[in-house]
């Protein structure tokens, strides 16, 4: 309804009612009339003052008693249809008047407390039957859900149920981690029977180790609806198994997450195998290291022999000074600290090569790629003089540090530097090893050897990598495999292109604490 119309309503609602008390009066007058038409009777007037009290209010009553009390004077008390008030009719008159105040008044009373009570009863009902149908609504989501999950559960059952048949780890739990469903590869490898493990949280009864904090790997579950990785569980006789394990969400029709499915497969030998073969391949990087000291016997003398020379000169120019009849101290102190210099030059020359050498685990630490470039340089440089090789280099400044073992990447270098060196043994015209570095666009670092040797055939290209294959008449085959190995294991690459001029080009990359994932 308009606003408008309500002050227009209610006014045709006022002039109704008092209309209807005016009426019911005349009516009222009219009975009494005809009934009693010579005496005074008032039940119909007071009949008529209730009336329009209980239907109009106490407005349109007290309109009607004022009315009945002027027709009683004027048509039943003398003197007969004058309006004269008599003293001797007045107190009547103000009692009757008095009564139609009192009977309107608890009439509206009445009729608005009646009115009151009913409404606030209508109230109470719509509210009641408001939450009633609410509470209903919701009991039927929750018979919904209900059902829904008995659904899901029922179907993963149904379906887990055939996974008995295989003897990978499958189990499923619910959005706390408990246990609802274990199949019988699980019993096998972890030695907990079905009903045994039914309502435990699994990290618990497993004591998990994670590959990385458990809230990162749920957030990856729940916004990918999988979830990859390997895991290490404690069995139920202590031992520990690694496992390759797979986890997929489990969601309800409303998408809502209700039960995780998890698969494990059981790599421990794989991994055993893995770390045996690391160890093996750190075996023959050591002893290719050993092999190579035969090689690189006058680039060490050469780099040793150095040092020892400028001291034997220093210490005999010191002499000289101090022999004098006139000993020049200044120009001797300054032949000492050259001695000291070049002594401190001899030792790190050895115990680089002592470094070199010496058979340790690998350990992964940060390495300054520049610095380990221009070492390997050093070590070689008895066969760069030997060979008549010039080196190139092209280093870029500032670059992150690598990541790795500094022996075996050392080792991966001056592999592919020996590599380069030899293949151009053969060649009679420019001789140039270019040595590059720089980081590539993921933020790893990259390091590049380039000869002007008679490079690899293309047939060639893909072999060269395999173990046991190569183009020296007397190598072993070795390098280039474990070099691969090497350089994989750290999370990088190394791979062969043919360069413009003719020769190889071998590329490795390490990656670093700042590189792109």
């Amino acid at each position: 309804m308009p606003e408008r119309d309500v002050p227009w309503r209610r006014g045709v609602a006022v002039v109704f009612h008092y209309l209807l008390a005016i009426t019911s009066v005349l009516v009222a007058l009219a009975g009494t009339k005809i009934l009693q038409p010579n005496s005074l009777r008032s039940p119909l007037f007071l009949l008529a003052i209730i009336l329009s009290s209980w239907f109009g209010g106490l407005g349109p009553g007290i309109v009607a008693g004022l009315v009945s009390t002027i027709f009683l004077d004027y048509f039943f008390l003398p003197p007969y249809n004058q309006f004269k008030l008599h003293p001797d009719n007045l107190p009547l008159l103000v009692v009757f008047f008095v009564s139609a105040v009192l009977v309107s008044y608890w009439s509206a009373l009445r009729r608005r407390s009646e009115t009151e009570l009913r409404r606030a009863r209508d109230e109470q009902e719509a509210k009641v039957q408001e939450r009633t149908a609410e509470l209903r609504q919701a009991n039927e989501q929750l018979q919904a859900e209900i059902a829904e999950r008995l659904r899901v559960e029922a179907t993963l059952r149904e379906r887990a149920s055939l996974l008995d048949l295989t003897h990978d780890t499958i189990f499923v739990r619910d959005m706390n981690d408990r246990v609802t469903y274990w199949n019988r590869g699980a019993s096998e490898l972890y030695g907990w029977k079905d009903d045994e493990t039914r309502g435990e949280v699994i990290h618990t009864l497993l004591r998990t180790v994670f590959p990385k904090p458990i809230e990162q790997i749920n957030a990856q579950l729940h916004e990918t609806d999988r979830w990859e990785g390997e895991l290490i569980h404690t069995k139920r006789d202590g031992t520990q198994v690694i496992v390759a394990s797979r986890w997929s969400l489990l969601r309800d029709g409303a998408r809502k997450a209700v039960a995780i499915l998890e698969s494990n497969n059981d790599i421990t030998g794989r991994k055993r195998a893995q770390q045996a073969l690391q160890k093996t391949q750190a075996e023959l990087a050591h002893v290719a290291r050993v092999a190579t000291m035969g090689e690189l016997t006058s680039s060490i003398a050469h780099e040793v022999n150095q040092p020892l020379a400028a001291i034997v000169t220093n210490g005999n120019a010191c002499l000289r000074w101090l022999s004098n009849s006139t000993p020049n101290v200044d120009e001797a102190k300054q032949s000492v600290s050259r001695i000291v210099r070049d002594g401190h030059r001899a030792s790190e020359v050895v115990g680089r090569v002592r470094a070199f050498f010496k058979k340790a685990e690998p350990e992964k630490t940060e390495i300054d790629v520049n610095k380990l470039i221009e070492d390997v340089i050093s070590m070689v440089d008895g066969e760069v003089r030997g060979h008549r090789v010039h080196v190139r280099t092209e280093l870029t400044p500032d670059l992150p540090p690598a990541l790795a073992d500094r022996i075996q990447v050392q080792q991966v270098l001056l592999n592919l530097v020996i590599n380069g060196i030899e293949a151009m043994s053969a060649v009679n015209g420019l001789r140039e090893l270019r040595i590059k570095s720089r980081s590539d666009d993921k933020g790893s670092v990259q390091v590049s050897v380039e000869d002007t040797g008679t490079g690899f055939s293309s047939e060639d290209a893909d072999k060269l990598f395999q173990a046991f294959f190569t183009t020296k008449q007397n190598g072993l085959g070795m390098g280039l495999s474990i070099s691969r190995t090497t350089i994989e294991a750290y999370g990088g690459r190394l791979w062969a292109t043919r360069s413009e001029n003719g020769g190889a080009v071998f590329e490795f990359t390490l990656p670093t604490n700042g590189m792109n994932a």
